[in-house]
């Protein structure tokens, strides 16, 4: 594992702009997801504005987000859940217009954003030395967070679709398929001498199409054994557990790689 201290040499004694990766990010990353497909299906369907103008709308908000993350000087709960939504919102409409608008297919989008993600992930380490959350504190280290992540989202998306869709698992098996996979990294972090890096990006990615498949899940027809809630009413539910998971828990800079 690398220091932090040594991958940013010019602020030697800063703490991340990211979180220390506790149960409670991981509930809040899930729930994150499930309303980044929600509200991104809320807007794009719903509203009928359209996968291409939805992906529009939410990038404007991802980008604004960002650039609010990366002037202040510290970390801040509020901001950086705010950016993971935008992340995962446009995500969400960008992966479905890829798939559906342009006729790429669920594969074929899951394979493109995949080397996508594997190439801002070795650009990064590359440039910097490290894709640790503990290396995360000056602006050039969280440009490539932020890219990573809307890669990760977007895949994420591409991902849960494939799974429930494609391969015919349903909603119900992507739920317990990913929901095994993210089981055994995290009796891998316990149990194997596997990097912490390695292992959170894995489970960072894995909670994507969780929170895709669940969120399909809320909100898709009985027919498609969905539940049939209102998009609306799935998405300020979560907004409102996530609010409580943001403002009821303390909430600490990384200190150390994951």
């Amino acid at each position: 594992m690398h220091d932090s201290k040594a991958m940013n040499p010019e602020k030697p004694d800063t703490f991340s702009k990211v979180p220390e990766v506790t149960l409670i990010f991981w509930l809040i990353k899930i729930l994150a997801t499930t309303l980044g497909e929600t509200g991104g299906d809320a807007v794009s369907m719903s509203m009928n504005l359209g996968y291409l103008v939805g992906t529009a709308i939410f990038a404007v908000i991802f980008i604004a987000a960002v650039a609010v993350q990366i002037a202040t000087k510290k970390f801040h709960p509020v901001i950086y859940w705010v950016t993971i939504i935008a992340t995962t919102t446009v995500g969400t409409t960008l992966a479905d217009f890829a798939d559906r608008s342009l006729g790429i297919g669920y594969a074929g989008g899951t394979a493109i954003l995949l080397t996508l993600l594997l190439a801002s992930l070795f650009i990064w380490y590359r440039a910097l030395g490290s894709v640790a959350v503990d290396t995360v504190s000056s602006p050039k280290s969280e440009v490539f967070y932020w890219v990573t992540i809307m890669f990760s989202q977007t895949l994420g998306t591409a991902l849960g679709d494939w799974t429930a869709d494609t391969a015919g698992l349903g909603y119900g098996g992507g739920i317990v398929a990913f929901g095994v996979l993210l089981t055994i990294i995290a009796a891998a972090y316990f149990w194997t001498k596997i990097p912490r890096t390695v292992l959170f990006w894995a489970a960072f990615i894995l909670t994507r199409p969780l929170g895709a498949v669940v969120g399909d899940f809320l909100d898709k027809p009985t027919s498609d054994g969905g539940l049939a809630l209102s998009r609306y009413s799935a998405s300020a539910t979560l907004i409102v557990l996530i609010a409580v998971g943001i403002f009821c828990f303390s909430h600490q800079p990384a200190r150390r790689g994951h």
